[in-house]
């Protein structure tokens, strides 16, 4: 088809006996695995489903928390990344050293931002963002 990349096309590697370029085996086979995964979990709605209910979980809880404050609009808030922070820069970086001993890793916020961010993608069970909930109650109690 007249749309696809050159990249994906049988006659450019017949044309250059398959030296165009190598594709990217493993990557192909990521996709693949990754695909069969969402296929095996009900699909794209059912992979939506479950983001909706784990950011859901955690917006829902720093909501109705003095201690952590979200500033991202509601309405554009993000499935995938939820930013947040403590009431000091102190307590944000005591948070992320304390939950990288229960194992709660990466949740350092971005470099000119600060504060926290969990990354919670496709790969992440409810039963992460739920130790993290955890976690955070636990921090807040002590710290608060």
């Amino acid at each position: 088809m007249p749309i696809c990349p050159t990249m994906l096309k049988y006659s450019t590697f017949a044309k250059e006996k398959s030296l165009y370029n190598t594709p990217s085996c493993f990557s192909i086979y990521a996709a693949k695995l990754v695909l069969e995964w969402l296929k095996g979990l009900g699909g794209i709605s059912a992979i939506q489903k479950i983001n909706e209910h784990k950011a859901k979980l955690l917006y829902d809880f720093i909501d109705n928390t003095k201690f952590y404050t979200n500033s991202v609009v509601k309405k554009d808030r993000s499935l995938m990344n939820i930013p947040f922070v403590t009431p000091s820069k102190e307590l944000d970086e005591k948070f992320v050293k304390e939950a990288e001993k229960e194992g709660l890793a990466s949740l350092k916020g971005h470099r000119l931002v600060g504060g926290m961010r969990a990354s919670i993608y496709n790969a992440m069970p409810v039963k992460g963002v739920e130790k993290l909930i955890e976690f955070m109650k636990k921090f807040e109690k002590e710290n608060n």
